[in-house]
């Protein structure tokens, strides 16, 4: 049997329904956001089912993208800069250049209709995610540096047989996670309310955060991008979710509270450290060996003042907590899970400033074939962004999935599960046979809750 693919039947490009007289100015990237210019494009999308009728009317695929249309190009009056390009000045005397983005350069942000002869059954059953998926994202293997020839946001509408799938695929320069899904709650308001006026969802905050007696022209110590710019290729990798319902992670904070006899660690810092525990065994890695578990943690809140928590931009921090792997071994799951929380306990405003500084002193730029290796585990993304509430006038989710973006071994992303509460899906990266140890791994399978049935 034939693989099915995707097809494209039609792409444009949309732009700010008015004008905004802030995007006529450059929009300059922070440190934060500097360091993203080698990292994938943030690429996730929510599967819905196909209704047959939406307020009284028969569903039409047309009429549907149409109104998507409609919608983003008002949501883009307050998003501006995903309908830009970046631009970069170089200083070749000093060897240095600025990036930044051209809020009005290019011609907005891309759109895509395309089809898929399969059923949501056949993207949801298989116990790995379909390698199908990830052709339901534009941008591919692109880098946040190549949003100088790309668009910076593309939206990819897929209609299957019984459901559709709406991708978005933003430039990791621009965006972190929080901005990520606010763009998306956004998006959503104005689609179901057919307006920008009078929104619950708060508007983006673009007051630029540098460190103090710095920017706005921050730049990078190179005058090429073969200086600094790379791809990334993933190793062969199964990929798989993992449900664990309210009272299994309930269960296992439980667990990793009395075993480190103490109140403090939380639900996902427990989840993580069973995470690290068991991947790294399913790794085989070396007694000897130093493993490293990164937790993505939002910086606004642990600033002095703190940002507003819809300012705009990354500001992101990937916390690394250090082992060796005889220690994992050796020790319950309370005490990694303490080891996690300690590390996040301590990420306050004086080690962000400092890594801030530390990135003014010598620029550089992330390498993600040297960011994360083989013997460590990074918890993406978070299950408390607002996913399922994107709804569109076509009723929740089904489902979240994400594209071909920032996959590598031990890649960890974390979402919430479909229930109302604090389940959470994992959506888990291994290579093939450490995959099968972590499928036959008892302490991990015992956690894991049989999936979630919608559809």
């Amino acid at each position: 049997m034939n693989a099915k693919v995707v097809n494209h039947i039609s792409e444009c490009f949309i732009k700010p329904k008015y004008d905004n007289n802030e995007s006529k100015q450059p929009f300059y990237l922070t440190p934060m956001d500097l360091l993203m210019l080698c990292v994938h494009y943030i690429q996730k999308g929510l599967l819905f089912t196909k209704p047959s009728v939406v307020d009284g009317v028969e569903f039409s695929i047309e009429k549907f993208i149409e109104s998507l249309k409609h919608s983003l190009s008002l949501t883009l009056v307050h998003f501006y800069p995903l309908a830009g390009r970046l631009v970069t000045k170089v200083d070749e005397e000093k060897h240095e250049s600025l990036v930044f983005v051209d809020c009005n350069k290019g011609p907005g942000a891309r759109f895509i209709h395309a089809t898929l002869d399969m059923t949501i059954s056949n993207i949801l059953s298989p116990t790995d995610v379909p390698l199908v998926v990830q052709s339901f994202f534009d941008h591919g293997r692109a880098v946040g540096h190549d949003g100088h020839t790309r668009p910076l946001l593309s939206v990819q509408i897929t209609e299957l047989i019984d459901g559709v799938f709406i991708g978005c695929s933003i430039n990791h320069a621009l965006v972190d996670g929080t901005s990520y899904w606010h763009f998306w709650n956004l998006w959503s308001e104005i689609h179901r309310r057919n307006t920008d006026e009078d929104l619950v969802c708060p508007l983006p905050v673009y007051d630029r955060w540098f460190p103090e007696g710095h920017g706005p022209e921050l730049t990078l110590p190179f005058t090429h991008p073969d200086e600094f710019v790379c791809w990334f290729e993933a190793p062969e990798l199964r990929e798989r979710i993992f449900h664990f319902s309210i009272e299994s992670i309930a269960k296992l904070k439980r667990r990793a509270n009395k075993e480190a006899d103490t109140d403090k660690i939380s639900s996902f810092q427990a989840l993580s450290a069973l995470c690290w525990r068991v991947i790294v065994r399913a790794n085989q890695m070396s007694y000897d060996e130093v493993t490293n578990c990164r937790l993505a943690a939002n910086n606004r809140a642990r600033l002095n003042p703190p940002l507003a928590q819809g300012y705009f931009g990354n500001c992101i921090n990937a916390v690394k907590t250090s082992s060796a792997v005889a220690e994992l071994h050796e020790n319950s799951l309370g005490w990694t899970a303490l080891l996690l929380h300690q590390t996040v306990a301590n990420h306050g405003h004086e080690v962000v400033q400092e890594h801030v500084n530390g990135w003014i002193r010598s620029p550089y730029v992330y390498q993600l074939p040297t960011l994360f290796d083989s013997k460590s585990v990074m918890m993406g993304s978070s299950p408390r962004f607002n996913m399922y509430g994107n709804e569109f006038g076509i009723g929740k989710a089904v489902a979240v999935r994400s594209g071909y973006a920032n996959k590598f071994v031990g890649k960890v992303t974390a979402y919430p599960g479909y229930e109302e509460g604090s389940s959470v899906d994992l959506e888990i990266c291994l290579p093939p046979d450490s995959m099968i140890a972590l499928e036959n791994d008892p302490e991990f399978m015992d956690v894991v809750s049989p999936p979630y049935k919608v559809y």
